[in-house]
């Protein structure tokens, strides 16, 4: 489990174990993210323009979605998100431990501090995405896509056309578009996800009554989803412009277009459904997470 000190399973296994649960969190709440992004991708009407936005809030996003475009687009950029999952969730989750106790040495003894905790999360973070990012970048694409008007042909038709696409039209590095914010924010998020859930898990475990169960796995989920959106929101608002709009010219271009256009309040926007996102997401993955290891230690046991 993330809060050990020390992984009594392997690094392939514990890759395993953590694709597997980023996979069957990302499916469960894609129709949340991909609220989450057309939220974002939303500009802010200008001056004397009295057009409503188009989607409002979360619920209101996800019925407008459902409703023009159907059910089935809710899921849009699940294929490159569970590609991203296999990558990036297996690489920063299954490799916190490992990184957390090359950090430490190998003859710490007692609780990890925490700075150490948010420093293998910030490393983790930063190397999974590095590779996973032509699969952030096409689930956005694919994400970003709403209702187009009769006649007018899709961008791109499904995901792996989406990078052929890219890179025929736009060139390999494209598919690294956004990578600067991209790295920014995952190792943001990453370190407030894990070293959050690793640090409330291991207070909830000294309160008595408390135990390593389901109850203290959905507490510290939600904690880790909290902290990770109030830090990484303003950046994962310029990646997703970023990524849905390549008329910016890099990260500081969209950030400052971003910032006189609407104003600072445009970096939290879509707090609520990006909470609602990331705390679900949270509490799905490491509830899966802590069975998938707990099943994977008795698999092992019945094997000796």
């Amino acid at each position: 489990m993330v809060a050990d000190s020390k992984s009594d399973l392997s690094l392939p296994k514990t890759f395993a174990c953590s694709a597997f649960a980023a996979c069957v969190a990302e499916v469960c709440t894609i129709p949340l993210d991909t609220a989450k992004v057309r939220l974002q991708l939303q500009k802010s009407a200008i001056a004397g323009d009295v057009t409503l936005p188009k989607y409002r809030g979360l619920l209101g996003t996800v019925g407008t979605i459902a409703r023009e475009e159907g059910l089935r687009s809710l899921w849009k950029g699940v294929v490159p998100g569970l590609h991203r999952q296999c990558l990036f969730g297996g690489l920063r989750i299954g490799m916190y431990e490992p990184v957390k106790n090359l950090y430490v040495g190998k003859d710490h003894v007692g609780e990890v501090p925490l700075s150490k905790k948010i420093l293998a999360g910030l490393t983790t973070g930063a190397l999974g995405i590095m590779v996973a990012n032509p699969t952030d970048l096409v689930k956005v694409r694919l994400q970003a896509e709403g209702k187009l008007a009769a006649g007018v042909p899709r961008r791109y038709t499904g995901s792996l056309n989406a990078y052929s696409t890219i890179v025929r039209q736009e060139g390999v590095r494209a598919l690294w578009t956004g990578l600067g914010p991209n790295v920014a924010r995952n190792a943001i998020i990453n370190a407030a996800e894990l070293a959050s859930y690793d640090q409330v898990k291991q207070t909830i475990l000294k309160i008595p009554g408390f135990t390593d169960n389901v109850v203290t796995h959905i507490l510290s989920g939600l904690g880790a989803g909290f902290f990770a959106v109030c830090i990484g929101s303003p950046v994962d608002v310029v990646k997703s412009r970023m990524m849905g709009d390549p008329s910016y010219k890099g990260t500081i271009d969209c950030f400052v277009k971003t910032l006189k256009a609407d104003g600072p309040m445009a970096f939290y926007k879509g707090f609520i459904p990006n909470f609602g996102r990331l705390g679900s997401w949270n509490v799905i993955m490491f509830l899966t997470l802590e069975q998938a290891k707990k099943y994977v230690r008795e698999l092992d046991s019945s094997k000796k």
